[in-house]
């Protein structure tokens, strides 16, 4: 499930994020240690991006129990009129079971058919296989590779960037 953030959830997201060897190394933006000042900060960006129109992010709930399992997000500003970008962490428990697929599939949908957009586009690190794989099982197609094109200051490297898009006619 599939809702916007609230700031109760502030410890729930220092929870997943705090120490997460995979979340750190995969989002560089992502302070580690993570407090819950950072969390509460998160949860500011994202509830400011749905006010100013600049962005929707939702927090992923599992559906079992309803705890938290991790964070899709669609960014719309910054980019040409009519795209918008995709980004997702999920829990460690949550994990390789399809928690990512079957939250980016939900927010394609709603981003591509109710917003009108018309290129959904995401990256992933060419190194995160994982992330690359849930892109494509949830729909997207791999267009190529952004070479070197962000530099990563926890690994100390440049980055290149597979991107991927979904178009409305593509919707799995």
């Amino acid at each position: 499930m599939l809702r916007p953030w609230r700031a109760g959830d502030a410890p729930a997201v220092v929870a997943a994020i705090d120490g997460d060897p995979e979340i750190a190394r995969w989002l560089d933006q992502v302070p580690q240690p993570y407090s819950l000042d950072d969390a509460h900060a998160y949860i500011v960006s994202c509830r400011r991006g749905w006010e100013e129109g600049a962005g929707a992010s939702f927090a992923v709930l599992d559906a079992a129990g309803g705890s938290l399992a991790g964070s899709v997000g669609i960014r719309l500003a910054d980019l040409p009129i009519g795209v918008a970008e995709a980004g997702y962490w999920v829990v460690r428990a949550a994990r390789g079971r399809g928690v990512a697929t079957h939250a980016l599939r939900l927010a394609a949908r709603w981003i591509l058919t109710v917003r009108g957009i018309e290129r959904l586009q995401l990256r992933a690190d060419a190194l995160n296989v994982p992330s690359q794989r849930v892109a494509e099982r949830a729909g997207f197609r791999r267009e190529g590779v952004l070479r070197s094109v962000h530099y990563n200051p926890r690994l100390g490297r440049r980055i290149d960037f597979v991107m991927f898009s979904l178009l409305p006619g593509e919707l799995p």
